[in-house]
Parts: C-alpha cells; structure tokens; sequence
C-alpha cells in the first residue's frame, strides 16, 4: 500500500527542515573536513528531486 498525501507532504516537509539545518554547516566547512554532513545533505537533496 503507498502513503498517502499527507504523510508525503510530511515526509517532504522533513526532509526540507533537515536540509535548512544542514546548509548552514556545509556553508561553514568549505573544505569538508566533515564529510558526513555533506554526503547528507546531497542524499536529502535527492530525496527531495524523486519525492516531487
């Protein structure tokens, strides 16, 4: 069974919020010296293009 409208608009609503938080960090370590938090935000950034 699939989900439906509203637990996909939450499940995006999520993903947006995480990558907000996210952004700001990878703003702040242009030299990835935490490379998990760009891996991150490029998986959610994907996430987000399939779930449109």
């Amino acid at each position: 069974m699939g989900m439906s409208k509203k637990d996909l608009t939450r499940r995006r609503a999520n993903i947006q919020n995480r990558i907000a938080e996210l952004e700001p960090k990878v703003r702040m370590d242009p030299l990835k010296k935490h490379p998990e938090i760009h891996e991150e935000l490029a998986k959610l950034k994907v996430q987000l293009a399939e779930n449109r």
